[in-house]
């Protein structure tokens, strides 16, 4: 693996453990494809630092798991913003 894609792993690792960020957002944030960081912290990870990869699989996991609260807040605020333009 070229060094430049292990030093973007871990870079992304850290900022998703800092910022409890999910995959989008540290896409977003590093202008790089969802399955670029997917790939990055799941796989290639692994094979550099095993500590920091289980620490990325933990937040991932609560990411996981807290999704479909996240996309009940943001459709509840879609329709809040629809109803205010209406109004």
């Amino acid at each position: 693996m070229k060094d430049y894609i292990a030093g973007r792993a871990i870079l992304l690792a850290e900022y998703i453990i800092e910022q409890r960020a999910t995959v989008r957002k540290a896409a977003k944030e590093f202008n790089i494809s969802k399955s670029t960081v997917h790939k990055d912290i799941t796989e290639r990870l692994m094979l550099v630092n095993q500590s920091l990869a289980k620490e990325v699989k933990q937040v991932l996991d609560e990411n996981k798991a807290t999704r479909h609260i996240r996309g009940g807040l943001a459709t509840k605020q879609k329709y809040e913003n629809q109803k205010q333009t209406e109004e």
